[in-house]
């Protein structure tokens, strides 16, 4: 599996300079102005927005899982809007072929010439913000196509490349209930989502809330409080954040012990995982940590930032087997423990080695 960092969804303009107050403050400004708009059309579901945010910072693709209803289009919808991006909403269903989402080519005639020519019509997928909804009711060649666009921004067509715009997310939409008719998707494409979250059941008032504003004639305006030129500054910005080598170890350790063939993993792993999460798994703990330390607004990523995103990043890359089905042991628990588990102090030599140095003196 590549480590490149491009697989975590590098900017196209990144920069090596340390991000400064003033760009974290600007950061957490867009963040609220974001959010405030978004909370104008969504009730509630705060953790939910928060995770959208996170994966929107840093570069990366997220997967929705919820019932019908909980509001995952209009969040795509809407965030879209509060960016002035391009949105294209594919509706994934058993008849969608591959071409249908990237394109094809063409025969377009000119009858003043007398010549025809292929010419590349394109698809859905080239805009800014896609929603892939109920990905998992269409076959795999199809949910493959989405494979190249999401790790290498392009799609490749009769052996030429098209690149897509910049910034490109995508959002996946499932429907944990129905099962029938599905096609579970494969665990490389699983593992191109920075994050896997789940859109629970409002609360009563907040399901009040929702009744009375979208049974009354007003209508909720959007509006785009942020370009897509700035998106990009702040995700350079985010990328730029420090991070001490300790942090960076925590998240590695987190990673790390998902994986049964570790010395360090613990009796659950052992007992419970079938396949752990691979190394891409550590590049997202730290990014989307950065994500949530520039959200606060804080000048550097500590091992509560990555603890914060520990769920929705690990747990559609832990593969458990038929004993956790059996004893109803869910990838969730499996990381509560690992967090548990888990020291925050660092243990590995080369960080040990300064204050080794200092000690002997």
């Amino acid at each position: 599996m590549s480590t490149d960092p491009s697989a975590a969804g590098s900017p196209s303009s990144a920069a090596h300079s340390p991000a400064t107050p003033a760009d974290l403050a600007r950061v957490q400004a867009a963040i609220a102005r974001i959010r405030n708009q978004l909370q104008q059309a969504i009730v509630g579901q705060s953790s939910v927005l928060d995770d959208l945010l996170t994966a929107l910072l840093a570069g990366g693709h997220c997967l929705l899982v919820g019932v019908p209803g909980l509001a995952k289009t209009l969040m795509v919808r809407s965030m879209a809007e509060t960016l002035g991006l391009t949105f294209q909403r594919i509706q994934f269903t058993p008849d969608l072929m591959p071409a249908d989402i990237t394109g094809t080519d063409v025969i377009q005639e000119d009858r003043m010439a007398g010549t025809r020519q292929l010419t590349f019509m394109r698809g859905p997928v080239f805009a800014n913000v896609i929603l892939a909804d109920e990905i998992n009711r269409t076959p795999p060649k199809t949910q493959a196509a989405l494979l190249e666009a999401m790790q290498e921004r392009q799609v490749t067509i009769s052996g030429q490349r098209h690149g897509l715009p910049d910034p490109f997310f995508v959002l996946a939409t499932q429907n944990p209930i129905e099962q029938e008719g599905t096609y579970p998707l494969p665990e490389a494409q699983l593992d191109r989502f920075m994050l896997q979250v789940f859109v629970d059941y409002p609360s009563e008032e907040e399901e009040y809330r929702i009744v009375c504003q979208t049974t009354a004639t007003e209508s909720v305006r959007i509006d785009k409080v942020v370009t897509g030129e700035e998106l990009i500054a702040m995700q350079s910005i985010v990328r730029q954040l420090p991070i001490a080598e300790h942090v960076t170890r925590y998240a590695l350790a987190l990673s790390r012990s998902t994986r049964k063939e570790a010395p360090e993993a613990p009796e659950i792993v052992r007992k419970y995982v079938r396949w752990g999460a691979g190394p891409r798994a550590s590049q997202f703990l730290v990014l989307a940590a950065k994500a949530r330390a520039a959200m606060l607004g804080e000048n550097h990523v500590t091992p509560e930032h990555v603890r914060a995103v520990a769920k929705p990043v690990l747990r559609h890359r832990i593969m458990t087997n038929f004993h956790a089905e059996a004893d109803r042991v869910t990838t969730d628990r499996i990381v509560d423990s690992l967090l548990a588990a888990t020291p925050l102090v660092p243990t590995h030599r080369s960080s040990l080695a300064p204050v080794a140095a200092v000690l002997k003196r």
